[in-house]
């Protein structure tokens, strides 16, 4: 069965909004915690089921011990971008909280997100973190005991995907001292 939204025409017709906008009528109250912005478009981000919960609060517990002088970890809080304004499970910025007191991060050294029952949607956000310069982007795939390593961002991919699976060691290569053994971490899980 198909969709009004599967038609060009109705596409067409999508009011498309800005970051600005958008952050705007969310002050106001107009969009609910569970939105967030992919490509000018507010969409309402999928229910997080208990796995997920678990996994990124780990995972950014496991980062706040790790992380060397001059970067801070984000749980998720949003990211300015071009056209959208996600809000990755997990991120990692250069410099210090105080820098972002008044404003959203732009870009980061890595972005993870905890896929349990949105893989594809995570794949397809790639694109946004790739056009925003984050250097490393992770999709988590607890059932999988995998991680999905996006590197090298070029012209709005990825130059770089490899797949890590437990027992193996990752090693970040753009936050130095961040490394996660896959099999503790799924052990947790």
């Amino acid at each position: 069965m198909s969709t009004i939204l599967d038609l060009p025409e109705a596409r067409k017709r999508v009011k498309r909004w800005t970051v600005a906008e958008y952050e705007h009528f969310t002050e106001l109250g107009a969009f609910k915690k569970n939105v967030e912005l992919i490509r000018g478009i507010p969409l309402n981000k999928p229910p997080e089921s208990p796995e997920q919960t678990f996994i990124s609060h780990v995972i950014y517990k496991m980062l706040l011990n790790w992380l060397p002088e001059g970067f801070v970890a984000l749980h998720k809080a949003p990211l300015s971008l071009r056209d959208s304004e996600p809000e990755p499970d997990v991120s990692v910025i250069r410099g210090n909280k105080s820098d972002f007191r008044d404003r959203h991060p732009t870009t980061a050294a890595l972005v993870i997100e905890v896929a349990v029952s949105s893989a594809e949607l995570d794949r397809a956000d790639a694109s946004l973190y790739a056009e925003a310069s984050v250097e490393e982007y992770w999709i988590v795939l607890p059932k999988q005991r995998q991680i999905e390593v996006y590197r090298e961002p070029r012209d709005g991919v990825y130059a770089m995907k490899i797949i890590c699976e437990a027992p193996a060691v990752l090693e970040c290569g753009s936050v130095p001292q961040v490394r996660v053994d896959l099999a503790e971490l799924f052990k947790v899980g």
